[in-house]
């Protein structure tokens, strides 16, 4: 697995072990995902039988940062690292590589993504699929809407409603309208392994992983108030936002029910009182 370390990661590779897998947990500290040489080495050394690709690169101040994060996000070289033996690689990929639109998302929306982290995780679903054809080896891409839960970076939106909660400080918000397709890490996790397990999903299979319920930032901060009991503190405004901000962000899961029998078990009030249990 690569992106072991990150917050998805850490989530599925406690679910693998727990259901008995032995997991080679790829993370920064163990190898460059950018240097193409050392990464297709350690995917070599791993000889999985199943990939689950989830690292993810973000940073994009500098043309080097910008290079490093195409080549973890593309991962260009990992088909071709891969063992005869393997049987499938799970790519977590990201909902904003979509197009905006004001109706429920399905896999056959546009691809027109928002912001540079979108450009570069659709390049990637777009790069795996197609070699993966070609090795034939059976992939599938899982578009993840807004993961929440616990361990998440201290940086997002939910880590710091709930830190104000904890704190009394205060929650900057965005001027502008913003609502997101918030998923319960968990259930992201479940749809990760049941389309590794999957042996008749097709190749190439993309599949959306969200709720099909949207949720705008206001309203995440009531739900927050009311599951902690305490009054959080915020500033219309003081926010820039997000590139990938949008009035209307939400999934249509019906393929993930249809052809992997998942569906979310976790809403977003029961979601925000186990992060807030958690933390």
């Amino acid at each position: 697995m690569t992106g072991a370390g990150g917050f998805v990661g850490r989530h599925l590779v406690a679910r693998l072990r727990a259901d008995g897998w032995d997991v080679a947990a790829l993370t920064r500290t163990d190898v460059d995902l950018a240097d193409p040489v050392a990464a297709a080495t350690a995917v070599r050394a791993a000889d999985p039988d199943i990939v689950f690709s989830l690292a993810a690169g973000r940073a994009k101040a500098t043309a080097a940062e910008r290079a490093a994060t195409v080549q973890v996000n593309t991962s260009p070289w990992l088909v071709d690292a891969l063992p005869d033996r393997c049987r499938a690689v799970i790519r977590l990929g990201s909902s904003t590589e979509y197009a905006a639109a004001p109706r429920p998302l399905g896999e056959d929306a546009a691809l027109r993504p928002r912001g540079f982290f979108g450009a570069t995780k659709a390049a990637g679903s777009l790069l795996l699929q197609a070699a993966a054809a070609e090795r034939g080896v059976r992939a599938a891409v899982l578009r993840a809407f807004q993961v929440y839960g616990p361990g998440d970076h201290p940086t997002r939106l939910v880590p710091v409603v709930l830190a104000a909660a904890r704190t009394g400080a205060t929650v900057p918000l965005p001027a502008r309208l913003s609502r997101r397709d918030w998923v319960w890490v968990g259930d992201v996790v479940d749809a990760c392994v049941r389309a590794a397990q999957d042996q008749t999903l097709p190749n190439g299979t993309v599949l959306n992983i969200g709720t099909g319920v949207q949720t705008s930032t206001g309203e995440l901060v009531a739900v927050a108030e009311r599951v902690t009991g305490r009054p959080i503190a915020t500033l219309p405004g003081a926010h820039p936002g997000r590139d990938w901000d949008t009035a209307d962000w939400v999934a249509d899961p019906s393929a993930a029910q249809r052809l992997l029998g998942w569906e979310p078990t976790v809403d977003l009030t029961e979601g925000l009182a186990r992060t807030w249990a958690a933390s």
